[in-house]
Parts: C-alpha cells; sequence; structure tokens
C-alpha cells in the first residue's frame, strides 16, 4: 500500500482501517496533484469519493459536505507540519538549532505543498491560537509556545513571551507567504539567515 510519502506529502505514523482515512488520504493525493496556484474550492466530494471508489453515499456519512472535507484535510495538514518541525528539532538537537531547524521546515513544507498550506489556513479552526489552551491549538503552535517558553529569558513577562510567540510565527509565516506568492525566490540559504536573525533580533518590550 503506497504511504502519503509515496505521494509527496511527509510521511509520519498514520494508519489505513477505516473509510474516513482513505478519503482524507485521496483529499490530500488529489490537492498534491493540483497546479501550485490552484483554488482549493474545486475539490469536490463526489471527486475524493472517485478517488476512493465508494459511492458519494458513502462519503456523505463521513463529510456531510465538502466545508467537513476540507477542515479535516486542514487539521491533516496541520498535524503533519507539526510532526514535521517536531523531527527538524530533534535532528538539529533541540533547544536554539532545533527552534530554527523548525522554522525552517515550515517555510518548507509551504513551498512542498503549496495547496495544502493554502487550505490549512483558510479552514482551520478560528481560535486566538497565542491564548488558547494547548488542547485547543494545533500541535504545530503548542511547540511554538513550548520552544519560546523553554528559549526566551526566565524574566521575561507572559506578554512579552506572547509577543516573542507572534514575532517567530509572523515571521515564517510572512516568508512561507512571499515564497509561495513568488515574490522572494526559494533561496534557501537567505531564508535560513533571515530566520537565523530571530534570537538575536528579539528584545523584551
Amino acid at each position: 500500500m503506497k504511504t502519503s510519502a509515496d505521494q509527496g506529502l511527509d510521511a509520519r505514523p498514520y494508519h489505513h482501517g477505516d473509510l474516513r482515512n482513505a478519503l482524507i488520504e485521496a483529499g490530500l493525493r488529489l490537492l498534491e496533484a493540483r497546479a501550485p496556484d490552484a483554488v482549493q474550492d474545486d475539490l469536490g466530494l463526489r471527486e475524493v469519493a472517485r478517488e476512493v471508489g465508494v459511492s458519494p453515499t458513502a462519503i456523505y456519512r463521513h463529510f456531510p459536505d465538502k466545508h467537513a472535507l476540507k477542515a479535516a484535510l486542514a487539521a491533516e495538514g496541520l498535524a503533519r507540519l507539526a510532526w514535521r518541525q517536531q523531527q527538524a528539532s530533534k535532528q538539529a538537537g533541540r533547544g536554539a538549532a532545533g527552534f530554527l531547524a523548525s522554522g525552517l521546515s515550515y517555510v518548507r513544507f509551504a513551498a512542498e505543498h503549496p495547496v495544502l498550506f493554502r487550505l490549512m489556513f483558510s479552514y482551520a479552526q478560528p481560535e486566538d491560537l497565542l491564548d488558547a489552551s494547548p488542547d485547543k491549538v494545533p500541535a504545530a503552535m503548542r511547540g511554538l509556545r513550548e520552544d519560546i517558553a523553554e528559549l526566551m529569558p526566565h524574566g521575561w513577562t507572559d506578554a512579552q513571551r506572547k509577543a516573542a510567540a507572534l514575532h517567530a510565527w509572523a515571521l515564517v509565516h510572512g516568508l512561507a507567504l512571499l515564497v509561495l506568492d513568488r515574490q522572494i525566490p526559494a533561496d534557501w540559504p537567505l531564508i535560513e539567515r533571515v530566520l537565523a536573525g530571530f534570537g538575536a533580533g528579539v528584545q523584551p518590550p
């Protein structure tokens, strides 16, 4: 059986044992096959059902409409982004080097999966990700908040840590969108230098 890695998505522990997961995998494959600037709204339930080989009626049991399917694809994309960041941080030895590797992996993920990346933030559940309880935010944001709490000076207030987390997120997300919108090339040494300046450039407000 092919894994998501065979289709161009990042591999992570994943189990195929039910129709819902098969539909999500099919939706991800179809997104991967689209042009980078494709409109995600043209992904329909019937197309996904055909990809899996089931009737449209079967898909409605799991996703009553297109929005529900795309919300599930967005959640899966966010989970895979978080897994990739965790792996990058681990391989770099965690700490400051891991934080840099995690940020770089965020931008790379966007460049490698442009249609999915745009969908992830179009259909993600609205939430104040910087203040919400950890169990209500995606794993990628939990990881960012934990890294900031660990790496920033211990004397910083909660407000200062929140500002640092927003600074880091805005930096990687902004770079990702600049690459996707072809405003800057995917110059990875340059992008890494920009991200490396984060720690030195953040000062307590």
